[in-house]
């Protein structure tokens, strides 16, 4: 596969929309989400990284971070998980290593986005990674038959619908989930999603928001 190489600077960047277009990416990513299908996890494709691009420019513009910034946020996270095509170990670095022969300047977000091992070093990947980690919804299941769901299965296809919001005073952020318990509990998400939403709570941070964590209504963080 050519793969071709683009410079990143302030003056002369490669757009968000000119990225979404581009055949290597879009291969890439494809690679990647056909990898995590065979493993059974669930969806990682177009979807996912349109709604996690979609969702830190809300964060970032919300909070008035200036163009290039909201430009820079949205092309990481629609490469976050590119890394997938190599091994879902260590992923982030994967594609973090994939980035830096695209573009230079989006290796520190792309490589940090991953609950495991992840730091919110700048706003751009702070953003990425609220935004990542936010994306929980039925849509991403890919098991269609209910009586052999996991628990990322379960817990995903609960989520009836979720919003991540910030608040007018812009101090604090809040992801909202309306979960329907005949598929998972509350402690089935806390099982899986703890690290994630530390990592949330630390990215927030860094953004000068505190962290909030709201299901059917109920304050849990």
């Amino acid at each position: 596969m050519e793969v071709q190489i683009f410079t990143a600077t302030e003056d002369e960047m490669l757009t968000y929309e000119e990225l979404r277009k581009n055949e290597a990416i879009r291969t890439y990513i494809s690679a990647a989400d056909d990898s995590l299908g065979a493993l059974g996890y669930t969806e990682h494709s177009f979807g996912h990284v349109t709604k996690v691009a979609q969702c830190a420019k809300y964060i970032l513009e919300t909070l008035g971070y200036g163009e290039h910034d909201i430009e820079i946020v949205q092309i990481a996270a629609f490469l976050h998980d590119i890394g997938n095509m190599v091994n879902r170990e260590e992923h982030a670095q994967s594609g973090a290593v994939m980035a830096f022969r695209i573009l230079d300047n989006l290796v520190s977000a792309i490589g940090n986005h991953d609950e495991s091992n992840g730091v919110p070093v700048n706003p751009v990947s702070a953003a990425l990674i609220l935004a990542d980690k936010s994306d929980v919804r039925r849509t991403r299941v890919r098991n269609h038959d209910e009586t052999s769901f996991d628990i990322h299965d379960r817990v995903n296809y609960s989520v009836a619908d979720s919003r991540l919001e910030i608040n007018p005073a812009h101090d604090t952020i809040t992801l909202s989930l309306d979960i329907d318990t005949k598929y998972s509990s509350v402690m089935d998400y806390f099982e899986i999603f703890l690290a994630r939403m530390l990592l949330c709570k630390k990215a927030a941070a860094k953004l000068g928001l505190e962290y909030k964590l709201k299901m059917n209504e109920q304050q849990l963080i």
